[in-house]
C-alpha cells in the first residue's frame, strides 16, 4: 500500500467519523467570509456551502441512498 492510499484511507475515515464537525465548521467558515466580504459574494459562498453539504450527506448516506462501502 502506498503513502497516498494509506493518506487516503485515513482521510476517508476521519471524514466518516467526524462529518457533523467538518460541515459545522465550513458553515462558520461560509458566515466569516460572507460577514468580511460584506456579503458581496453571498450567493457564491452559498453555493459552495450547499454543495460541500451536500458531498457530505451523500458520502454519509444522508440523501436518501446506500452510504458508500469503506474503503480498504
Amino acid at each position: 500500500m502506498s503513502f497516498l492510499d494509506k493518506f487516503r484511507s485515513k482521510a476517508t475515515k476521519a471524514v466518516d467519523d467526524h462529518s457533523d464537525k467538518i460541515q459545522k465548521g465550513m458553515n462558520k467558515a461560509g458566515e466569516l467570509v460572507d460577514k468580511r466580504t460584506g456579503g458581496k459574494h453571498h450567493d457564491k459562498i452559498e453555493k459552495a456551502k450547499g454543495k460541500a453539504n451536500n458531498a457530505l450527506d451523500k458520502r454519509n448516506g444522508r440523501d436518501g441512498g446506500t452510504p458508500p462501502p469503506p474503503r480498504p
